[in-house]
């Protein structure tokens, strides 16, 4: 099974999450092409209130205690609370316009 695919299950089937992002960023270091070593997680979810910083990371590297110990070689984690989340972004972050297709001028 692939390894994003897999810490996305098990967060989503833990958490339960607002917002999830799992980011292979493998290829920004120096690991073999494909390689999936090195993830950047966001995780929203009301399951995070009233807990600290380190509890959250503890949570999350407690469900992916497998993964950490035989596949993870890195992992970085941004745990929010849904009140936390809006405050920053006011919901998930908006993507840009489009400026391409039908709505472009054409000369």
């Amino acid at each position: 099974m692939n390894i994003q695919i897999n810490i996305e299950s098990k967060l989503i089937e833990h958490f339960d999450p607002a917002h999830l992002e799992v980011i292979n960023e493998s290829f920004q270091h120096n690991v073999p092409a494909g390689a999936e070593t090195h993830f950047k997680v966001v995780l929203v979810t009301p399951k995070f209130d009233g807990k600290r910083l380190i509890n959250r990371h503890r949570a999350v590297n407690a469900v992916l205690k497998e993964e950490l110990a035989e596949q993870i070689h890195a992992l970085a984690l941004h745990t929010y609370t849904d009140i936390e989340w809006e405050g920053l972004y006011g919901g998930a972050p908006s993507s840009p316009a489009c400026r391409g297709g039908s709505k472009r001028k054409v000369s």
